[in-house]
């Protein structure tokens, strides 16, 4: 601790382990970043990331770093929403997530969701980068206040990068002294859980998904590359998480 607040890492490395699974060489987090193995299914390793402390509170970093290598399947969730709160130190907190997949390895990142509790403000970073012929499900749900109270400030960005090149970067500003007009008609419309799904899939190169809408709020868009992005606007987070899984459904 400082007086500019926690900064915790949490690690992650997922490998072959050559004989049909998938071996965990590092897993370690500190401070409010623990993370538990949990049981395996099948050739797939799974991990849990479990919130030991509030937070981020005002002026925390924490960082979230994991890496899968060629032939290996990592499935990360969380015991747990994240709730964003305003702490005693003043100013914005941060949260990266760094993932790395290499060629025929795959990682499905299905966390809870992100709750933006009213004064917080947290800037979210997730980069994303993929080696040809890896395989991703990545998941980002985020409620903006919780009930009865409004939202903090939360920014979030999200880059992907596939072989090197941009596949997919945007930035989402909302709350209190966010850009004017976010949550008007053009962009949130009054409700309150935004979520996407991203999903990269070799196979997609020969048989893409067309675009639709999946809802009065959603969408499914192909992006420029063997991937998906679909986009979801809810009253609600269990309304959110429905529209999520059922897309997930929908592309098999």
């Amino acid at each position: 601790m400082t007086t500019g607040g926690v900064r915790a890492t949490a690690r992650i490395s997922a490998r072959d382990d050559g004989r049909g699974g998938t071996s965990l060489p590092v897993l370690e987090g500190n401070g409010p970043l623990a993370l538990r193995r949990t049981r395996a299914d099948g050739t797939e390793a799974r991990v849990l990331l479990v919130g030991a402390m509030s937070g981020p509170l005002g002026g925390d970093h924490f960082t979230v770093e994991t890496e899968v290598g060629e032939g290996a399947r990592l499935h990360v969730g969380s015991a747990a929403a994240t709730i964003a709160l305003p702490g005693q130190n003043k100013g914005e907190a941060h949260y990266g997530v760094r993932l790395h997949v290499a060629d025929g390895g795959e990682l499905r990142w299905l966390p809870e969701q992100l709750i933006s509790a009213g004064g917080s403000d947290l800037y979210v970073s997730s980069r994303i980068e993929l080696d040809e012929g890896a395989r991703l499900v990545f998941r980002e749900e985020q409620v903006l206040g919780r009930v009865g109270e409004e939202p903090g400030r939360l920014t979030s960005r999200l880059a992907v990068r596939l072989g090197g090149r941009p596949l997919l970067d945007q930035e989402l500003a909302c709350g209190p002294g966010a850009p004017g007009g976010w949550d008007g008609p053009a962009v949130l419309a009054g409700l309150r859980a935004l979520g996407q799904l991203v999903v990269v899939r070799p196979e997609f190169e020969t048989e893409l998904p067309q675009a639709r809408l999946l809802g009065e709020y959603a969408a499914l868009t192909p992006l420029a590359g063997p991937a998906v992005l679909v986009t979801a606007l809810a009253s609600d987070g269990l309304r959110l998480r429905r529209v999520l899984d059922e897309a997930l459904r929908m592309l098999g």
